[in-house]
């Protein structure tokens, strides 16, 4: 009898933990974003590497070695990106209604460029409707000389 109570009091256990493992939202960033999780594999092989290539090594002929100064540096670098992306909440998609006033806005820019009558009832809008005039000039032009000119 003490088993079976034994054996259910793990199985509620887990699943408490599995209840909150499901809402941790770590664990569920780790498992929704795979370029974290690819941050993560890299760290880990890169140090892996490095501490293969430091065994029986001091630590100061390890440290001087370029091969690990690298492995160290690339595991150092994906860890950086992990941590950021734990940090950072993941970006929404943005929406559309700012792509949709843009193309409204660009083609509203074409159609004036491109249709004359727009473009004038815009400018008239803006500025006022042009006046027309004709001119006509009150001199008249000097007669033509029969005499050529400098002579």
């Amino acid at each position: 009898m003490a088993a079976k109570k034994k054996a259910a009091k793990a199985g509620t256990g887990a699943v408490a933990a599995g209840q909150a493992a499901r809402n941790n939202p770590y664990v569920r960033r780790l498992v929704e974003d795979d370029e974290l999780r690819e941050n993560l594999r890299t760290a880990y092989e890169s140090a892996r590497k490095a501490y293969g290539r430091m065994n029986g090594k001091t630590p100061q002929k390890a440290l001087e070695n370029k091969k690990v100064q690298r492995d160290l540096k690339e595991a150092a670098t994906s860890l950086k990106n992990a941590a950021d992306a734990l940090r950072e909440p993941k970006k929404k998609k943005r929406s559309r209604g700012k792509g949709l006033i843009g193309v409204a806005v660009v083609g509203g820019i074409a159609a004036i460029a491109l249709s004359e009558g727009l473009r004038k009832k815009v400018l008239d809008a803006m500025f006022g409707a042009e006046e027309e005039f004709e001119y006509t000039s009150t001199t008249t032009p000097e007669p033509a000389s029969s005499e050529p000119v400098g002579a």
